[in-house]
């Protein structure tokens, strides 16, 4: 099973850090002598959960670049990277949008555009993409890739991340200090190593939860991305013809923080609740209502 992007693996690992961090340094200051201040709470939470959610974005494509081995078209090569910039160039024009990076990395067919702005983006392909499927094929994944980010889905899924980090940082210590004091029976003026190890806990949880959301949100984002690439061809027998290729092969893997953004992915069983892409038949239904 393919499983939502390391955008929210990376995202979790930052808000727990984060949340240790704060303990530590006795930032903490919801935990009052007379009791949990809930709207202090709320603040930390929003804070911790939205930091955690843009520093997650703003790394995201330093950090595709670098788990991928993507390597930045600059000057073209030969014949195949000239087009690849002259069909991201025609399709970012196309979409009000200025040309991102374009990058190669080595790898089973896939694709995926990440960045946190929609002016600064990247756009990659795998050489196992370039080499099975046609031109037309690629050209469709591109206008995919590239609705992607003129619908603005990095940041719009960072600010659905935020959210739901506050509501996971703000539960997982308000019921942390329940535990500590009600279960655990902590009766000193500090919270226990209960409360903290009871935080910890809960947060992975409720962050896991939040990623069923988070996923999906992804699932739905796929579809408006396919619609997005048949508008800007004009037609979606190109999109059909490489998701039909697309159902037929292994997908390649991308590393976690950006496999959401990629153009395919495994779904299934109870991994669908994780899963970051529909299953190709659905989406395959989806662009033929929309007719030729």
């Amino acid at each position: 099973m393919k499983r939502i992007a390391l955008f929210v693996i990376t995202n979790l690992a930052i808000v727990v850090m984060l949340g240790i961090v704060a303990s530590v340094l006795g930032v903490d200051r919801f935990l009052t002598a007379q009791g949990l201040d809930l709207g202090l709470l709320l603040g930390f939470a929003a804070v911790i959960g939205f930091g955690g959610a843009f520093l997650s974005l703003l790394i995201s494509k330093p950090m595709a670049k670098i788990s991928t081995g993507a390597r930045t078209i600059k000057q073209p090569a030969n014949a195949m990277e000239a087009w690849l910039l002259d069909t991201v160039r025609h399709h970012t024009q196309k979409a009000g949008l200025a040309m991102p990076e374009v990058a190669i990395y080595e790898g089973e067919p896939n694709a995926f555009a990440t960045g946190a702005f929609r002016n600064s983006a990247l756009v990659a392909v795998s050489t196992g993409l370039l080499q099975t499927m046609s031109k037309e094929e690629v050209d469709a994944v591109l206008g995919h890739e590239v609705t992607h980010i003129a619908n603005g889905d990095m940041v719009t899924m960072t600010l659905l991340q935020g959210v739901l980090n506050t509501f996971v940082v703000f539960l997982s210590r308000a019921l942390a200090y329940v535990i500590d004091r009600m279960i655990l029976r902590n009766e000193g003026e500090g919270p226990g190593i209960g409360y903290f190890a009871t935080s910890i806990v809960l947060n992975i949880v409720f962050g896991l939860l939040a990623g069923i959301v988070v996923a999906w949100f992804s699932r739905r984002r796929e579809f408006r991305a396919d619609a997005g690439s048949a508008q800007i061809l004009g037609t979606p027998r190109p999109m059909i013809s490489a998701l039909q290729r697309l159902g037929g092969l292994e997908p390649g893997e991308l590393p976690r923080q950006i496999s959401a953004f990629g153009i395919n992915g495994r779904t299934g069983g109870l991994g669908m609740l994780f899963a970051s892409h529909p299953p190709i038949e659905e989406r395959i239904a989806a662009l033929r209502a929309l007719g030729n």
